[in-house]
């Protein structure tokens, strides 16, 4: 058990700042307003053909759904018209990200926190945790592997909510991980993108990360819904606050972040509910910063140490109601990225990724320091979550190649200014997926160099040939430059990009 200093206790009295979020609220009042959520879920029952055929439609022109339409096709009971559903959220994808799926891996850094939510093994009270914080060399160490021996190009860093994993070190952990080169079979490994799941912060620290270099600042509400919401965060934690967790990404935004993350923890209420809080937390954040999340996740409830809660919640989501949500989302924010992650087995894994998953995990380990110690085992006490899938990324590249998919390892988007509302722009107008396409075969060719093995190559190679014969087709002005770039990353040369 943790005990919490006064120094912890004092540090998290200071934490919270109402003004910052009071000031987004009107009369008192959030976005997630529950009697109106519901209904709109009870007054769309029983939707006809045509007026689901009508929503999709729209979607298909990649208009944000308005809260009706999602919930009307939350209504929807027919397979055949759910058939219909599934194929749009693939054509969605297909037109805004093309076949691309980004590959990234989470790097945990502490498992130290203040908070203690009842469904989650890092609670202040779990006894039977084992906590720890990595050093500065422990996070080189990590990102050695994860750079240099399993060729990821992007992280997302992961950290409890406590004093000794605050602004200050993520900053020296961000720092840290841009700064390991390692060398590869062909080039060089390294972490180019560095994106952030952490506690909701002030403005004044949020500026902080913005200037060393934070990628995508990722906070999930876990549930939209109030009363849920203060069962499972228990009063008097800071997590505890609901509105502070809501408006943690306007802050971000505020702040000068570029890219802000969603997402809801699914099994802790209605799932049908909470993909209507995604949409209205997307909308809210469209409304008044023109930006929208870059990027949605779904995770559902796992097992975890001694968290009994996950066994007793009556809002587990089945497989086939996880399709469904993850299409629906997909139809209702047309333009922003779906995370799909190994907490799901990969045969579920493959069959959702059609419904238009843009990035997944993969080589991933949760444990703290579970990458460079060469623990091949979950170890239950060390973890948040038990994962469901624990594959290499050389065996879910190969399965994506086989099925059609161009893994993309491009950070290029951010570093050529395409972020935040320029990158909302093209995303909408469906123009990103060209820029998209030409360095997504470019960084696979590094990959497929500098890491894959004989057989995943094989397979990349033949997948790479449609691509390229896709561009000279489609894009004949780009070509010759594009074919440049390809010879010269053949011959070893790095991180050339559109």
């Amino acid at each position: 058990m943790i005990t919490l200093t006064k120094h912890a206790l004092k540090w998290a009295r200071s934490v919270i700042k109402e003004e910052e979020y009071e000031r987004y609220m009107k009369h008192g009042k959030d976005f997630i307003n529950d009697e109106e959520i519901w209904e709109k879920l009870t007054k769309n029952k029983n939707p006809s053909p045509q007026k689901v055929r009508a929503i999709l439609d729209k979607s298909l022109s990649l208009e944000t759904l308005e809260p009706d339409e999602t919930a009307t096709l939350l209504n929807v009971k027919d397979k055949d018209l759910w058939d219909e559903i599934f194929a749009v959220a693939g054509q969605i994808k297909k037109k805004v990200y093309d076949n691309r799926i980004v590959t990234f891996a989470p790097l945990y850094c502490s498992s130290l926190c203040v908070n203690n939510c009842l469904y989650c093994a890092f609670r202040r009270d779990n006894k039977v945790e084992k906590r720890r914080r990595l050093t500065l060399e422990e996070v080189k160490r990590e990102t050695e592997v994860l750079a240099g021996k399993i060729g990821h190009k992007r992280l997302i860093v992961v950290y409890g909510e406590h004093p000794l994993s605050d602004a200050d070190y993520i900053a020296d952990t961000i720092s840290t991980i841009y700064s390991v080169k390692v060398k590869a079979r062909k080039g060089y490994g390294q972490i180019r993108r560095v994106n952030v799941n952490a506690a909701p912060m002030s403005i004044e620290k949020l500026k902080r990360l913005k200037e060393i270099g934070i990628g995508t600042y990722q906070v999930f509400q876990e549930t939209y819904h109030h009363q849920t919401y203060r069962r499972v965060h228990l009063k008097g934690t800071i997590k505890s606050n609901y509105q502070w967790r809501l408006y943690s990404l306007h802050r971000a935004l505020e702040a000068g972040v570029d890219d802000v993350a969603i997402g809801a923890l699914f099994g802790l209420y209605d799932w049908r509910f909470e993909v209507m809080g995604l949409l209205y937390h997307a909308r809210d954040l469209g409304e008044r910063f023109g930006i929208g999340p870059h990027t949605i996740s779904f995770p559902r409830l796992e097992p975890a140490a001694n968290t009994p809660f996950v066994q007793e919640t009556k809002y587990k989501v089945s497989n086939e109601d996880f399709k469904k949500l993850i299409a629906v989302i997909r139809a209702s924010v047309p333009y922003t990225g779906l995370i799909l992650t190994a907490r799901e087995p990969a045969h579920i894994r493959k069959e959702v990724i059609p419904l238009g998953i843009t990035q997944t995990d993969a080589s991933t380990k949760i444990g703290i320091g579970a990458y460079s110690d060469g623990c091949e085992q979950q170890v239950e006490k060390r973890q948040q979550f038990l994962l469901g899938d624990t594959r290499s990324l050389d065996e879910v590249i190969r399965e994506l190649a086989q099925e059609g998919y161009i893994t993309s390892f491009c950070t290029a988007g951010y570093r050529c200014g395409r972020t935040g509302e320029c990158i909302m722009r093209l995303l909408k107008q469906g123009k990103e997926r060209w820029f998209c396409k030409v360095n997504a075969v470019l960084t696979f060719r590094e990959w497929l160099d500098d890491f894959a093995s004989e057989q995943t190559k094989r397979v990349g190679e033949e997948l790479i040939k449609k691509e390229i014969e896709e561009i000279k087709q489609q894009k004949p002005s780009i070509y010759p430059k594009f074919m440049e770039y390809y010879r010269r990353i053949e011959n070893g040369e790095r991180d050339l990009y559109f």
